[in-house]
């Protein structure tokens, strides 16, 4: 980009900060706008440029998402993991691998021509889920806590989890399409382990450093927000390092700071919050003016039912399965399987494999971007109707003055603090079968 293209984002940024509240009021949320505005800037003003290098989009997802994942680790209590064990244990050991095999499926069925690999491939990309794009139902007072903690704990973790199967079939695509310098196959559950070690150590480390220098005062309050901006990606690239899970290191190492830290981190962990709100919204940017002209290029009626499926079947269906039991009301289980949307670890993955596998990649690449912009538009539209829908039914009281901050992908909202410290708050259908 130019530097008067540079300039007009820029503006579009600070609008975003003046009309925020007001665009949301009308259930515009931050990634519906700024594709959007991406999709008018390449296609309609043609001040920005849609050949962007694929390498420079993929840099700047990737540390937008580790960024965002430190930040929405850096607010869960251990105590509330503990509490909610059974049910992140539900749904990423049990609910994301049927997700996984079920979407890889369908896309085998409906695109018989992309072959085992490439179809697991859009199974795993389109499994992780990002809680930005229903804004609306992490910030709405009146959904309980406790599902709003689930929805941002499942989507913090998901997407690392997923890596070393997108991974996996990234390379299996490689090698039956005879393509060389792909990524290699295997080590998915070492990747996971070296990932936690690594940001089990550099967060709880970095979170004691933090209280000790601030105690004896070493401590430069003016740049402690850029340290822990820069822990966040030592733990990345350190984990990349030593060839581990980056994603999954970078969301430990926010839970391990968070708990570490003590209340001094709060300060630290704002700013980095608001750094990641700011790349994200470029992030999306981004996807309008480079993704969204090729999905509506390559789009057919395959692809757009698939993404119709992928949004609702394939979401909805093994989240009901492995809620069984979980003493959860009927209208919990559907919210919780339908707030499932897609977004930037997909965006990440597709990349990923554009690079890798080159001009193969192009149908998953469309395949991809249609269902991440129907996501855009289909959860940031419906969010804010559905969350207060449900909370109504649920019957939770309004926010207090001076609630705590809940974190969405880098954007701050308020949120109702649990009833008793580390405990759950109470979420209407516990105590009735699913």
């Amino acid at each position: 980009m130019d530097d008067a293209a540079v300039a007009l984002v820029m503006l579009f940024v600070f609008g975003w900060g003046l009309f925020a509240t007001r665009l949301g009021r009308a259930d515009l949320s931050a990634p519906i706008v700024f594709v959007t505005v991406g999709l008018l800037l390449s296609q309609v003003v043609h001040v920005v440029d849609a050949d962007i290098p694929h390498e420079a989009i993929k840099l700047l997802a990737e540390v937008t998402l580790v960024w965002v994942l430190f930040v929405d680790a850096s607010r869960v209590g251990l105590r509330d993991l503990r509490a909610d064990a059974g049910l992140y244990t539900r749904l990423l050991a049990v609910g994301l691998p049927l997700t996984i095999a079920a979407g890889a499926l369908l896309a085998t069925w409906f695109f018989g021509d992309l072959g085992f690999w490439l179809a697991l491939v859009v199974g795993a990309a389109l499994a992780p889920t990002d809680a930005a794009l229903g804004a609306a139902v992490m910030a709405d007072p009146a959904v309980p806590e406790r599902i709003r903690r689930v929805l941002n704990v499942e989507s913090g973790l998901n997407d690392g989890i997923a890596t070393p199967v997108v991974m996996f079939a990234i390379a299996g695509a490689a090698v039956a399409g005879s393509i060389q310098g792909g990524v290699d196959q295997g080590g998915g559950l070492i990747d996971l382990a070296i990932g936690l070690a690594v940001g089990v150590g550099l967060g709880a480390a970095g979170g004691r450093a933090i209280r000790v220098a601030r105690r004896r005062g070493w401590m430069s309050e003016d740049f402690a927000g850029p340290g822990v901006l820069a822990l966040a990606l030592a733990a990345y690239a350190g984990t990349l390092w030593l060839d581990g899970n980056g994603f999954v290191a970078a969301f430990v190492a926010g839970l391990a700071f968070g708990n570490s830290a003590g209340r001094g981190g709060v300060k630290e962990v704002f700013y980095v919050e608001q750094t990641a709100g700011f790349v994200s919204l470029l992030t999306w940017l981004t996807f309008g003016a480079v993704a969204v002209p090729i999905v509506i290029e390559q789009i057919d009626w395959q692809v757009a039912v698939y993404a119709v499926l992928s949004l609702t079947v394939v979401r909805m269906l093994p989240v009901a399965l492995v809620l069984i039991g979980a003493r959860l009301s009927r209208p919990t289980v559907a919210f919780v399987g339908w707030f499932g949307p897609r977004g930037l670890a997909s965006i990440i993955f597709a990349l990923i494999a554009l690079d890798e596998l080159h001009g193969e990649a192009d149908r998953v690449v469309a395949i991809i971007g249609t269902t991440v912009l129907f996501s855009v538009f289909a959860h940031g539209v419906s969010a804010k109707p559905l969350a207060s829908r449900y909370g109504a039914r649920a019957g939770v009281a309004a926010a207090p003055a001076g609630a705590t901050q809940l974190p969405i992908r880098g954007l701050l909202h308020r949120h109702i603090p649990a009833a008793e410290p580390g405990r759950p708050a109470p979420e209407p259908g516990d105590g009735r079968a699913g």
